[in-house]
């Protein structure tokens, strides 16, 4: 498993995306965007940009609003005020824009959300032939791709249910990408893993970051954190209270809530 602990001595690794590609163009935009569920006022005023290749990895304590942040950039939860951008594009509300747009934004989730009636190839090649129109026989060469590259290709012909927490994830990666997406969200992929599977799932991640993927990561791997981000949120209340490198903010956290939350960590 990843190392937890946050330790103010070490100094943090260099992101591994940054290894592989310089940061572009503003390709995720959110702008003064606002979320309600009821009373409850889960997102206040976000303001955040994702740069093409950028690894932005969201950390904050439980009901901060990081995984509803996650899901408003393509609109699995609507909005109430605001604008959100990918691409350049503004996300419409409903219909086959939207549709379109989504297409554009892979996303991965706590559940793994395999359809246990198909084959773990048939789970990554619906998308591409249903959505895109690729051709069959194309969307199973590039499935079995993928799946090499999430270390599954020998599970290709089995259900979800044959196969480990950990494999189950690395297949909804794979589905994921097999869409081609220009940004991925991951919504705590590890958070209904054991122990021992959630290594497995974060090194596939570490290698897209590494690879130049763009990513926005909700997790409690601080582990992770350190290692494959560019950038840092930390979010409480609805509201981004922090953001900096990784090294920045581990070591030298600027707002007492940050500080706060880093020494709990400490503390377990």
């Amino acid at each position: 498993m990843t190392d937890p602990q946050v330790r103010g001595d070490e100094t943090a690794p260099a992101p591994a995306s940054q290894a592989a590609s310089t940061l572009g163009a503003p390709l995720v935009r959110l702008t003064d965007v606002n979320k309600h569920f009821g009373d409850l006022h889960v997102l206040r005023d976000i303001n955040l940009t994702v740069r093409r290749g950028e690894v932005v990895v969201v950390i904050g304590p439980s009901g901060s609003g990081k995984s509803t942040l996650c899901r408003t950039i393509n609109r699995l939860e609507p909005i109430d005020s605001g604008s959100i951008t990918i691409d350049g594009k503004e996300l419409p509300e409903e219909g086959k824009d939207l549709a379109r747009l989504r297409a554009d934004v892979g996303m991965v989730f706590q559940s793994f959300n395999l359809f246990a009636h198909k084959t773990i190839l048939e789970n990554v090649t619906l998308g591409p032939v249903k959505a895109k129109g690729i051709r069959s026989a194309e969307a199973k060469q590039r499935a079995m791709d993928l799946l090499e590259r999430v270390g599954v290709a020998n599970q290709a012909a089995k259900h979800p249910a044959q196969l480990s927490g950990g494999q189950q994830q690395r297949v909804a990666i794979a589905r994921a990408l097999a869409m081609q997406p220009k940004v991925m969200l991951f919504d705590e992929p590890t958070s209904a893993l054991d122990p021992e599977m959630i290594t497995e799932v974060l090194d596939v991640m570490t290698a897209l970051a590494r690879d130049g993927m763009t990513m926005v990561v909700v997790t409690h791997e601080m582990g992770f954190a350190r290692k494959a981000a560019d950038r840092v949120i930390f979010m409480d209340a609805g509201v981004i209270v922090e953001e900096a490198s990784p090294e920045e903010f581990f070591n030298n956290p600027t707002s007492d809530r940050a500080k706060d939350f880093l020494s709990k960590l400490l503390s377990h």
